[in-house]
């Protein structure tokens, strides 16, 4: 599957994607711890309207979806990888297990978040995110910039 077929088949894999994501963010706000102080300050800072409802888990590594068409779909566009360190589906973030505790990671991840509420949810953060990841790509997507962003100005700001 190469980018120019998820490009035009896109809109007839998105619903996919979105069954997935929320699926497995209610698997983290089930399973998954709250913020503790300081990452609800950095929550807060990186413009999180609801930081309490975030809970982070950790796992030996970051989900990939059972469906062989979105798990290609991922491999195809470098989303989901070994070396994913994070994963945020709206209030669920997951964090592999060698990075818990990295507050750069968790501050990035946050940002996702920010960005899944100023968009109304779901489906519609996946359908810039992943549409800026296949059409400009990863990391270089304006989402994934502003993330990155933001950790800069916490880190200017005093972040550790």
């Amino acid at each position: 599957m190469d980018r120019h077929f998820l490009i035009a088949h896109f809109e007839a894999f998105l619903p996919l994607a979105a069954k997935w994501a929320s699926s497995v963010e209610r698997r983290i706000l089930r399973e998954g711890v709250p913020l503790s102080e300081q990452e609800m300050a950095d929550a807060k800072a990186v413009g999180v309207c609801e930081p309490e409802r975030v809970r982070l888990l950790a796992l030996s590594r970051v989900p990939m979806p059972q469906n062989l068409t979105l798990r290609t779909a991922a491999a195809a566009i470098q989303f989901l990888t070994p070396a994913t360190c994070g994963l945020t589906l709206r209030y669920g973030i997951f964090i592999r297990s060698d990075c818990w505790g990295d507050r750069n990671l968790v501050a990035h991840e946050l940002t996702h978040t920010a960005q899944y509420e100023r968009l109304g949810g779901i489906k519609p953060f996946l359908q810039q995110y992943l549409s800026e990841c296949l059409t400009i790509g990863y990391p270089e997507a304006p989402m994934e910039q502003e993330a990155i962003a933001a950790v800069g100005r916490l880190r200017n700001s005093g972040l550790p």
